[in-house]
């Protein structure tokens, strides 16, 4: 049998083995490959997506039309209806038909059309700038 050799310590060395790299050449170039494709399918996906949000967007908006010409359509044909025709002449027009006699209620405590000056108390509105302007001029003028 033959001996190794001691070396002068008396111990011996022990070598390490090789350690594998952690990444090959292989992996690297597997890893850059599906990066370049998810960078260049990233894009497309995301126009893709803005146009099914544009189109969900569009369609609720043909919905929503859909629906106001259809409430329209109704609204108009409730004018082929002579009774209504009458109904809305008195109502919007105050008009009665013949034989009829049209009584109108005035309420003076609703009268939209008071002046607010005639109304004791209330705030009178401000004057406009000229007339401001024109009053300090007539004020001048006096003394």
């Amino acid at each position: 049998m033959a001996r190794r050799a001691v070396s002068p310590g008396g111990a011996a060395m022990r070598t390490r083995a090789p350690q594998p790299r952690r990444f090959t050449s292989r992996a690297v170039v597997l890893s850059l490959v599906l990066l370049v494709l998810l960078l260049a399918y990233a894009y497309p996906v995301r126009v893709y997506l803005a146009q099914q949000a544009e189109i969900a967007a569009l369609e609720e908006s043909q919905a929503h039309q859909a629906a106001k010409v259809a409430e329209m359509q109704a609204r108009a044909k409730k004018w082929d209806d002579p009774e209504y025709v009458i109904s809305q002449a008195r109502q919007r027009l105050h008009m009665v038909l013949p034989g009829e006699k049209p009584y109108v209620v005035v309420d003076p405590a609703n009268n939209a059309e008071a002046d607010p000056d005639d109304v004791p108390g209330a705030p009178k509105p401000p004057r406009p700038w000229y007339g401001k302007l024109w009053s300090s001029i007539e004020a001048a003028d006096k003394q």
